[in-house]
């Protein structure tokens, strides 16, 4: 399996997964040809792409959804009241109906050889999800299957959340906004409000503290995901995940695990699993 983000930030978001002969896209929150750019750097192609999951309907991760599935005849798939809101998006152009597929979440669905598990979070979003993604079991061996989540537009979380992101291999996880940079910044009070709100964004330090709950040794690769450019620093970030892991004492459960701020309009580093 590979696994990288191709951009990453409040601007647009989008992640591939794939492995020799499937290969998906968890939203295209930024241009075509800087989904394609970053495909072409895994030596790929849009047209080789064999589905593209939307974690919800905010712009930053559906701006491409149009033209590439029409262009590419992608199947496209995500929650009723995602779904439902990309249709009615008038900026996203016409969709062929039999190209939108329904999903639901804790409701597995295989694409190739991968299994797509959809989790709710909690967002101001029709119906959000997050994404688990493991590849097959090996002879029914569940610890030889590879395992990687996408968890962005997170407002808070909790058990259930924290579940789904066990045991993984990697994962894309939000570390959107500083708290002070957010409160002394230039934001208007409303806004301010629906990012630290449950069903806004996660903080650094909140990040943090849920990396620290799920940490393992399996676990290999954080890229730290969605940040904010006008409340958040790459550094700071990095710094303060790592800082609530060590404050807490927990790092003897974590293994060689890398974390890295996945980058804004570039693809980022390549993990394989």
């Amino acid at each position: 399996m590979r696994f990288t983000s191709i951009a990453s930030g409040s601007s647009g978001n989008s992640t591939y997964i794939g492995t020799e002969s499937t290969h998906i896209l968890v939203d295209v929150g930024v241009t075509m040809k800087a989904v394609n750019a970053g495909l072409h750097e895994l030596d790929l192609d849009l047209k080789d792409v064999d589905a593209i999951f939307l974690t919800h309907e905010h712009i930053d991760h559906i701006r491409a959804v149009g033209t590439i599935a029409r262009k590419y005849d992608i199947p496209v798939y995500g929650t009723l009241g995602t779904l439902r809101e990309v249709m009615l998006n008038r900026t996203l152009g016409d969709f062929a109906h039999d190209r939108l597929f329904p999903i639901l979440p804790d409701k597995e669905l295989n694409i190739g050889d991968l299994r797509v598990l959809p989790f709710s979070i909690y967002h101001d979003a029709a119906d959000p999800v997050g994404y688990r993604i493991e590849t097959e079991k090996v002879d029914g061996d569940a610890s030889a299957s590879k395992n990687v989540a996408v968890a962005t537009d997170l407002g808070h979380y909790d058990d259930y959340i924290a579940e789904h992101l066990r045991d993984l291999d990697a994962m894309v996880l939000e570390s959107n906004h500083d708290i002070r940079m957010l409160s002394d910044g230039p934001y208007p009070v409303s806004l301010k409000r629906r990012i630290l709100s449950d069903h806004g964004h996660l903080s650094n330090d909140n990040c943090g503290r849920l990396l620290d709950s799920i940490l393992s040794k399996r676990i290999k690769h954080v890229f730290l995901g969605h940040l904010s450019k006008e409340n958040n620093i790459p550094d700071l970030a990095l710094r303060t995940v790592q800082q609530e892991i060590d404050n807490s004492g927990s790092e003897h459960r974590a293994g060689d695990i890398s974390i890295s701020v996945a980058h804004r309009d570039r693809i980022s580093e390549v993990v394989e699993l």
